[in-house]
C-alpha cells in the first residue's frame, strides 16, 4: 500500500516492555511515506524503567517520525475538529487504556486522540499488551470488540503457563491491520497463536 498523503496517528501507552518491538513498525509507515503523528500517554512522557528511560523513548520517536509529541489532553484535543489522522494505531494499548477507551474516560492525551478518531467515524486499531486480558479486562475487549471503527491487531496469549490471563499482539502486525481498517475490514485472524512458553 502507498501511504503517501496519508496521516497516521501512532498513540503508545505505558506498556514499557513492548517499545522496543513498536519502534520498526513506527519506521515501516514512514519507510512508505505515511506522516506519523507520536501521541504518548503520560507514562511514556516520565517514565525511566529497565526498559530504557523516558528521554531515550522520546527523542527516538522525534528521530523516526520528524514530528513532535503530543503528550497533553490540550495538544491532543484539536485532532477532532481538524480531522487530522485517516488511521490511528494504539500500540501497545495496555489494560489501563483499554478499560478506559471501553468505559469512555478521557484522561490522557491517547485517550483524548481516541475519542477525538472515533468522533470523526474513522478507523481506530488496537494493539493490546495486557496481564489481565483474558481476566477483568475481557469485558473491556469484547466491549470494544463490537464497536463500530475499531479494530484489532491480531493476539494471543503471550505465556499461557506463568501468566494464563496475558493477552499480546503482533506488533509487526501493526501496518497491516491499518490497512485492512483503511478498507473497513477486520485484518484476520484476529485470535492467533503468539508466543507458548514452557
Amino acid at each position: 500500500m502507498n501511504w503517501t498523503g496519508l496521516t497516521v496517528g501512532y498513540a503508545l501507552s505505558g506498556s514499557h516492555c513492548t517499545l522496543e518491538e513498536v519502534m520498526p513498525q513506527i519506521q515501516r509507515f514512514v519507510d512508505a511515506g505515511a506522516n506519523v503523528v507520536p501521541i504518548v500517554s503520560q507514562s511514556i512522557m516520565t517514565t525511566d524503567t529497565r526498559f530504557g528511560s523516558s528521554n531515550h523513548w522520546q527523542q527516538s520517536l522525534r528521530q523516526i517520525t520528524g514530528n513532535e509529541i503530543i503528550s497533553s489532553i490540550v495538544e491532543a484535543e484539536p485532532l477532532g475538529p481538524t480531522k487530522k489522522f485517516d488511521v490511528m494505531a494504539i500500540a501497545p494499548c495496555t489494560g489501563n487504556t483499554t478499560s478506559k477507551l471501553a468505559n469512555a474516560l478521557t484522561d490522557g492525551p491517547v485517550l483524548m486522540a481516541a475519542k477525538a478518531q472515533m468522533r470523526n467515524q474513522r478507523p481506530l486499531v488496537l494493539a493490546i499488551s495486557t496481564n489481565d486480558g483474558l481476566g477483568l479486562n475481557a469485558a473491556n475487549i469484547a466491549k470494544l470488540l463490537i464497536m463500530k471503527n475499531v479494530y484489532f491487531v491480531p493476539f494471543g496469549q503471550d505465556n499461557p503457563t506463568a501468566k494464563p490471563n496475558s493477552l499480546v499482539a503482533r506488533m509487526d502486525l501493526v501496518m497491516e491491520t491499518c490497512e485492512a481498517a483503511l478498507e473497513n475490514k477486520q485484518l484476520q485472524p484476529m485470535l492467533i497463536e503468539r508466543f507458548l512458553y514452557a
